[in-house]
């Protein structure tokens, strides 16, 4: 199906400036909801890879179990509209109320799973998204659903993100999750062939009447607060004015990825903090800024420059998902920063930590042999029989992998993460406690 493709802002001139709606308290709920999630394009039934790490019968009672009342309370109605200057103060008011998280886990397909979050979690981060979630299959197919998305008590703040292209579905699709989120968040950056085809991501800005649509739908209809997630036009002025079309039509958090739709790779574009540092200038709302976030000085160094209220970090966080919590791979430690040291870490260590949380809290088995290889991408290269052992997996199991982390050991592979020596300041690496 073709879609118009109108000039670029004839319409902003004149576009509503509707509700930013009250978001919800759930903080304080003391029971755990969990939903089931991970994200199969399609029904791999027949793909060990696609099955859960667990028996379906525990899934099945650990859900009945968890069962919790659906219903949010608000703090205000959704569909009445307010002042501009009223909708920013809200929108910070409950970015406040969540601390001002700084330190986030982006929203990456098939690996910012739960148990994934939960690592983040554990060594720094702040606040995380989920994978992007296909609105429509959301709505449609009870098994993604109860895959692709899980969550628990200890899972906040959270953004859930989906893709999506008609605003009805979208809406359908966000209020299915929305007592169980801090924001519900649109995906209007993703580059890929597969969001060309599907029509979503950084494709609709192609078509910013409809990314207008499904904003204002989701911001005068839910009870929580609506984020976009964008990618940069080359033109910045293009850009500022669609990042002020997203705050007028209701979004309350914009996080910015600062390459084009075109630089999908990373290692060869350098994202453009100064287009970030732009939008934060223009917007009331507050501003995330995502890309050449690979440690922590990279962190300080973006939110002095940008200005931005936080960070995201995707491809980095793969490899190390300590690097909030100042550890950094052999990679980026350049030879005049003769102050880092090897760590009381590697990343076989998080793999265990890793493992351990998908036992508690069961994803897709496709979605674990993702991380796997991502952590333990440079030890493979050592012993790449290894990895071929691994590879020639067509089931995995849990005592598989950790005897792999056990073999990898026995070989005499180690691979240090680095950070900071901080004896100048009173007490040795030894004394770091993670």
């Amino acid at each position: 199906m073709k879609h118009p493709k109108p000039h670029l802002f004839s319409f902003l001139s004149f576009y509503q400036k509707p509700l930013f709606s009250n978001p919800i308290s759930l903080m304080a709920q003391t029971q755990i909801r969990t939903i089931r999630s991970d994200p199969p394009q399609n029904d791999n039934s027949n793909d060990d890879d696609a099955l859960l790490c667990s028996k379906p019968q525990q899934n099945q009672e650990e859900q009945s179990s968890s069962q919790v009342d659906d219903t949010p309370s608000s703090i205000g109605s959704p569909g009445r509209y307010f002042s501009w200057e009223s909708r920013v103060e809200r929108a910070w008011a409950h970015w406040a109320k969540l601390g001002r998280p700084k330190l986030i886990v982006a929203p990456m397909v098939d690996n910012s799973e739960l148990p994934f979050r939960m690592l983040c979690r554990k060594f720094g981060a702040e606040a995380a998204y989920t994978p992007m979630l296909h609105s429509r299959i959301f709505t449609e197919n009870e098994k993604y659903r109860n895959e692709e998305f899980t969550t628990c008590k200890e899972d906040r703040p959270l953004f859930v993100q989906f893709c999506a292209n008609d605003p009805d579905v979208l809406l359908e699709a966000a209020r299915r999750v929305e007592p169980y989120c801090d924001y519900v968040d649109i995906n209007l950056g993703c580059p890929q062939r597969i969001a060309r085809r599907g029509y979503y991501g950084a494709f609709l800005m192609d078509n910013l009447p409809l990314v207008k649509s499904l904003v204002e739908k989701l911001a005068l209809n839910l009870n929580v607060p609506v984020s976009c997630k964008i990618r940069v036009f080359p033109n910045l002025q293009d850009t500022i004015k669609y990042a002020k079309m997203l705050e007028g039509a209701g979004c309350s958090l914009l996080a910015v990825h600062g390459r084009t739709r075109d630089e999908k790779d990373g290692k060869r574009f350098r994202a453009d903090w100064n287009a970030i540092k732009a939008v934060k200038n223009a917007l009331g709302i507050p501003v995330l800024a995502n890309g050449n976030i690979r440690h922590m000085e990279d962190v300080q160094n973006c939110l002095e420059e940008t200005g931005a209220d936080g960070v995201l970090s995707a491809e980095s966080l793969l490899e190390n998902p300590a690097l909030f919590a100042g550890f950094r791979t052999a990679d980026w430690v350049g030879d005049n920063e003769k102050d880092n040291i090897e760590g009381k870490l590697d990343q076989a260590e998080l793999l265990v930590e890793y493992l351990k949380i998908c036992e508690r809290y069961p994803v897709p088995w496709r979605m674990i042999r993702s991380h796997v290889h991502k952590m333990l991408g440079d030890w493979f290269r050592i012993q790449p029989h290894v990895r071929e052992d691994l590879n020639s997996q067509s089931r995995l199991t849990f005592e598989f992998l950790y005897n792999l982390v056990d073999q990898l050991r026995e070989l005499g592979v180690r691979i240090p993460l680095y950070q900071k020596d901080t004896s100048a300041a009173g007490s040795s690496a030894e004394d770091v406690a993670i």
